[in-house]
């Protein structure tokens, strides 16, 4: 299969800040790729540089089969980029957002409504409200069609369900399901681990370097550690008092429960409950569970730290 998105050995440093450290991605053609990590991964450089809105330092990158440096007028004609803030016209309409996007590449709204209509059709009844009087969930289903409306090959968007309630972050995932069935190539980027396994494939970003890539079950199944979560109501107490036992090898909230990572799978749930029971005698079941994604970045990042 051919690739949509080629890079190699790319570097881009902000004076002494290192924001991409010879990064190197592969985006498969009509894939869906996610790039997953914390604010100052260098998520965002990266996408600016695939968008022709940033210069890399160094390395080599082919987009769509061009070069983003010297190709950059041909590649926006074939990109759709959402922006992470929120970039449209706030005192124009949704449609002279949508129509003015249109004409930009020669287009107009009625010769592209098929591809956009998942996502416009939402908000098409607000088709005559200003850009700038949107909600949120709104802003976010106009600037995707904005970025459909002239039917790129390639979709780029950086963090778009950040700031939106989680109702509109699962309809927004929705809707890049029907997109790609049109054969458009997706590039997203979020800081949510748990949108990651709404991916084909993803890359774990960290310091301006991809740590793991794969599908999410190629990267869950290298967890070799044996992993408990434990639920609840007195989440604080409990985490201090299991941090304390030496088997453990990590002990971290998530949400309202605990993941207990076990060192060398040495010690079995009886054990640690006894051993939080010398301490407490508070309320807590403590289960078998499958390491997520989460739990496999938080991995890296402690073995880091340990080195």
């Amino acid at each position: 299969m051919n690739n949509s998105i080629e890079i190699y050995n790319l570097k881009k440093s902000f004076n002494t800040v290192k924001a991409l450290d010879n990064l190197m991605l592969t985006v498969e053609q009509g894939g869906f790729y996610g790039l997953i990590g914390p604010d100052g991964a260098g998520k965002t450089t990266l996408m600016r540089i695939i968008t022709a809105l940033l210069l890399p330092d160094s390395g080599s990158i082919m987009v769509g089969g061009l070069n983003p440096v010297k190709d950059y007028k041909e590649l926006r004609l074939k990109l759709g980029y959402m922006p992470g803030r929120f970039s449209l016209y706030q005192d124009l309409t949704v449609e002279e957002n949508l129509s003015f996007f249109a004409k930009v590449f020669d287009t107009s709204i009625e010769e592209n409504y098929h591809l956009i209509a998942p996502v416009y059709s939402q908000i098409e009844p607000f088709k005559n409200r200003r850009a700038g009087k949107l909600s949120g969930g709104m802003k976010q289903k106009l600037a995707l069609s904005c970025a459909l409306i002239h039917k790129p090959e390639i979709l780029i968007l950086d963090e778009p369900t950040t700031g939106v309630d989680a109702v509109s972050r699962r309809d927004f995932w929705e809707m890049l399901s029907q997109i790609r069935e049109n054969g458009i190539t997706i590039l997203v980027s979020t800081p949510y681990m748990e949108e990651a396994v709404l991916c084909d494939k993803i890359s774990l970003m960290f310091d301006g370097k991809i740590i793991n890539s794969g599908t999410p079950t190629e990267i869950t199944s290298k967890f070799k550690e044996k992993i408990f979560i434990l639920k609840t109501l007195h989440l604080r107490e409990i985490l201090k008092i299991a941090r304390q036992m030496p088997e453990l090898k990590s002990v971290n909230s998530f949400g309202q429960n605990l993941h207990l990572v076990v060192r060398d799978n040495l010690v079995e749930i009886t054990e640690i409950e006894s051993f939080i029971k010398k301490s407490c005698d508070y309320d807590f079941k403590i289960e078998p569970y499958q390491a997520g994604i989460e739990d496999c970045f938080i991995d890296y990042l402690e073995s880091v730290e340990n080195v």
